[in-house]
């Protein structure tokens, strides 16, 4: 995505890691001058550790050309990017790592390697990505889920996507995260599914089989952002205006919104998959440095209120 010069939001997410020690991070195939940066950005400002994972000649080549300085971080040679995410997977299980960051390689070798029932990092609960944006029109960082993995999600599968997002935002310091659950219409209809999926998402909230936020839904984009289009519409609602989360319908849904917001409305975007037994970090090869330090600063925090629970 697209650099933006940024509203101090990720500064804010930054000024939280102060204090906290940095994070073991397997970096798997960081071959491309972007996705080393960001590495080594991130650990000169004390948030990871990395182990750079890939073909060491390689890694060694993309630092000179891009004159960027490994200093003392250790290289893990292996010889092609399946077996660095093969093995950065392998150092997560070893507790040698307790984060993962993709590198250059592409997002489905990483993802087979994190799913793998052999060697994989699953748990319980269904994996999912979110992009935490720097909107520069909106007043706090804002969470989009599911944009990345899930297509077509059933209403158990959001239940875990909002979930992990409801737990990734009390990470970075929300006591009572507001979850706005996206449709085309604010009203519930059989001719919808997405709002049938909202309105049973907000009992199940009641219920407690979600839990640490309060949900809306189903609400269209406009009433989930705009407090005064959600007045008009006369919709009484505690999400409406301030939500933290927006829980999209579907991925297409989910995608379209969050570059739109990046190339239209000059966002910067972190990325994050969530619901494995590591945070990791999962950014575009197009993405910032900056964003990418910013998704290393949402990784350390989330890792940190890991070690918390245990």
């Amino acid at each position: 995505m697209v650099a933006a010069t940024g509203t101090g939001k990720y500064e804010r997410l930054l000024a939280r890691c102060e204090g906290l020690a940095p994070i073991p991070t397997a970096v798997a195939h960081p071959c491309e001058a972007s996705a080393l940066m960001g590495a080594v950005e991130a650990a000169t400002r004390g948030l990871i550790v990395p182990l750079l994972v890939g073909p060491a000649a390689k890694i060694r080549e993309t630092a000179v050309m891009a004159q960027i300085d490994l200093g003392n971080l250790k290289i893990v040679d292996v010889p092609h990017s399946h077996a660095a995410a093969t093995k950065a997977v392998e150092f997560v299980k070893e507790g040698k790592a307790e984060i993962l960051m993709k590198g250059s390689l592409h997002t489905d070798e990483l993802m087979s390697a994190i799913v793998s029932r052999d060697g994989g990092l699953r748990t319980a609960r269904r994996i999912s990505h979110v992009f935490i944006m720097d909107v520069p029109t909106y007043h706090k960082v804002l969470v989009i889920t599911d944009a990345a993995i899930n297509i077509a999600p059933t209403l158990e599968d959001k239940a875990d996507i909002c979930q992990n997002a409801i737990d990734l935002a009390i990470a970075l310091g929300l006591e009572k995260p507001k979850v706005a659950i996206l449709a085309a219409v604010e009203t519930v209809t059989t001719k919808m599914p997405a709002t049938l999926d909202a309105a049973a998402l907000c009992k199940m909230a009641e219920r407690g089989q979600i839990k640490g936020a309060i949900l809306d839904g189903p609400l269209a984009f406009d009433n989930a952002i705009s407090a005064q289009a959600a007045e008009t519409k006369g919709i009484k609602s505690a999400v409406a205006g301030d939500p933290d989360i927006l829980l999209a319908p579907d991925l297409e849904a989910g995608n379209i919104l969050a570059k739109q917001l990046s190339f239209l409305a000059n966002a910067d975007s972190a990325g994050m998959v969530l619901g494995a037994t590591v945070p990791v970090i999962l950014t575009s090869r197009a993405d910032s440095v900056r964003s990418k330090v910013a998704s290393c600063a949402v990784a350390k925090l989330v890792a940190h209120a890991r070690r918390a629970k245990i």
